[in-house]
């Protein structure tokens, strides 16, 4: 019986460290116009409205099998603390748009415990939220698309024209997710681009994600 505990125990640990090992990050941002229109209630932070622009919503370990790992650890949670010194950014680039009004910890305390524990063989806390803040302002999506014309204006857009421009800016293919409004619009929601495990470069994606996306898309005010 002793012996069998020992090779049980054995097991879950070799599952855990497993399951803290990832092939390549989606950087997943989102828009806010599109993630409010499609919604009964959206709350702006107790910050204030948000800018205009993309939005964070996570860095995201995956496999290129397609699967990912999550809650990898969870002792590890998240510490305010230790990243003070980021969070006027991560309420700017990171906000929360979920009801009730809140000031983000939640927001990001979820996506740190499930996604960013399963990144701490590259990238401590500190390291994993300042990452995000700098791929953010590294793609620099929304000055892209709205210098090709492409602007948050509630006109329609070719998806292509979309893909074309994000892949231009950043030498690699996106993908893209969209939602539909009350109307049944097909609205640009999500990009999602791919960042090699040190979360420093943008890397061919290793799984391509397609959304269910019309040819033409909805770029909503906001």
């Amino acid at each position: 019986m002793k012996f069998f505990i020992c090779i049980l125990a054995l097991q879950q640990l070799y599952v855990l460290s497993v399951a803290q090992d990832f092939d390549f990050f989606y950087f997943v941002v989102q828009w806010p116009g599109a993630y409010c229109d499609s919604r009964h209630t959206c709350c702006y932070p107790k910050t204030g409205k948000p800018a205009a622009d993309f939005g964070i919503h996570g860095l995201w370990p995956n496999y290129k099998t397609g699967g990912w790992p999550q809650n990898c650890n969870p002792d590890s949670t998240f510490d305010e603390l230790r990243v003070s010194d980021l969070v006027s950014n991560l309420q700017r680039e990171w906000p929360t748009l979920s009801c009730p009004s809140n000031d983000g910890v939640h927001f990001w305390t979820h996506e740190w415990e499930k996604h960013g524990t399963c990144a701490e063989s590259e990238l401590d806390q500190h390291d994993y939220f300042e990452a995000a803040l700098k791929l953010k302002q590294k793609a620099n999506l929304l000055h892209a698309l709205t210098n090709a014309g492409i602007k948050p204006d509630d006109k329609f857009y070719e998806i292509k024209d979309i893909e074309r421009v994000i892949k231009e800016a950043i030498g690699f293919a996106p993908g893209i997710e969209c939602n539909k409004d009350s109307s049944h619009n097909s609205q640009l929601y999500q990009i999602y681009l791919c960042v090699d495990t040190s979360a420093s470069n943008f890397i061919n994606c290793p799984v391509m994600l397609h959304g269910r996306c019309d040819s033409r898309v909805q770029f909503p005010k906001f």
